[in-house]
């Protein structure tokens, strides 16, 4: 909910601090590098603290930094709240996922897709009482205040009961070897950082050209240029509101590929698309098949290295904030030098490229130790 709070007035932080056309982009990239450092500091910290500490404290720091943005008047005041922001969301973004991956291991079944359904809830509704301060003419100031109120105390008491799923001493000691469970190895996490870069890649490409796209390119009006994203979001909500017994049932390894290609297809809709209508088809369909990828891949990185899951998605993470970064100015610059229908294409020929590493989502191969026995009967039969 803050950070959609956060990016949806990005205008009316314009405004307020004076801030130039120009400028506008060194504070907007700043926040998810920012982020991704934040990340890499969580990685270090959590190993002391534990997931939960940090996931405790970041959430004020990101509710008081969002009231710092609303508050400021300098230049240099905007600058500091953007880096506490930065900072503190990257923290966050790294331990509640740290917490959702050891939680899935724990319970023994698909989960994260439900905890990120709730994040897309979050955001949705950020992004609606935006719509409301910037509906009034609201001040930062007075949109940005009664939330803090509400979810700083919220915050404090439910951390009370954050809890992550226990493993056993041989897991948490690291055993196993690089790439199976143990040592945590790059060149074995490399696929699904890729992904995890691919698939935000995808999503800013919606989040920040939707709405110029309908209506440049397929000529709506300025009012029906504002839904994409909104039904965009919902339906990123709805799928992985189910997502989770898809998971289940088929596994994740289909629910990836089945993703990838549902979006796929959806940049192939817009790209094609001859009009408003059939372009928010494709972007409806680009919510359902993009939704399932992220939380997958976090999901992948907790089963590839359990006895240093934290490790992995701390690093998985940064790569969240690298297709934010790539993807919306790779989609800007080519559709400048070439057109905005062909820059499509290129999102979609990156999400088909998930289908190559779709196999890193499967379970690992049987092995002793972590719960993952296997019969004697098999060594000796």
């Amino acid at each position: 909910m803050a950070f959609a709070l956060l990016v949806t007035r990005i205008p009316a932080i314009q405004d307020q601090y004076g801030i130039s056309d120009g400028l506008l982009p060194v504070f907007l990239a700043a926040v998810p590098i920012l982020a991704g450092a934040g990340s890499v500091a969580t990685e270090k910290v959590v190993a002391r603290v534990g997931p939960g500490v940090v996931l405790r404290w970041a959430q004020p720091l990101v509710l008081l930094a969002l009231l710092g943005v609303g508050a400021g008047r300098e230049v240099w005041h905007v600058a500091v709240a953007l880096g506490v922001f930065g900072l503190a969301v990257g923290a966050l973004d790294a331990s509640m996922n740290m917490l959702g991956v050891s939680l899935q291991r724990a319970y023994g079944r698909s989960i994260m897709l439900g905890f990120h359904a709730a994040y897309s809830l979050g955001g949705i509704a950020g992004a609606s009482l935006a719509w409301v301060g910037a509906r009034w003419d609201l001040s930062l100031l007075v949109s940005y205040l009664p939330v803090v109120v509400v979810l700083l105390p919220a915050a404090l008491v439910g951390s009370r009961w954050y809890t992550e799923g226990r493993e056993n001493g041989a897991e948490k000691a690291g055993s196993g070897p690089a790439g199976a469970g143990g040592a945590l190895s790059f060149t074995s996490l490399l696929p699904l950082c890729l992904v995890m870069s691919f698939a935000y890649i995808g999503d800013a490409t919606v989040s920040n050209w939707s709405a110029k796209y309908l209506q440049d390119v397929l000529g709506s009006s300025e009012q029906l240029a504002t839904v994409p994203y909104n039904v965009y979001m919902v339906t990123t909500l709805l799928g992985r509101a189910v997502g989770d017994l898809g998971v289940r049932r088929f596994g994740a390894v289909a629910v990836v590929r089945g993703g990838s290609l549902l979006a796929a297809g959806g940049f192939a809709v817009v790209a094609l698309a001859p009009g408003a209508w059939v372009g928010m088809l494709g972007f409806t369909m680009l919510g359902f098949g993009l939704c399932v990828i992220v939380p997958q891949t976090f999901a992948a990185a907790g089963r590839m290295f359990p006895g240093n899951s934290d490790a992995a998605v701390a690093r998985l993470n940064i790569f969240n904030y690298v297709g934010f970064l790539v993807g919306s100015p790779l989609v800007g610059a080519l559709g400048d030098a070439w057109s905005y229908r062909g820059a499509m294409l290129v999102p979609m020929v990156l999400v088909l490229a998930t289908l190559v590493y779709a196999r890193s989502f499967g379970p690992g191969p049987a092995r002793y130790g972590g719960g993952h026995e296997r019969p004697h009967t098999a060594d000796v039969g």
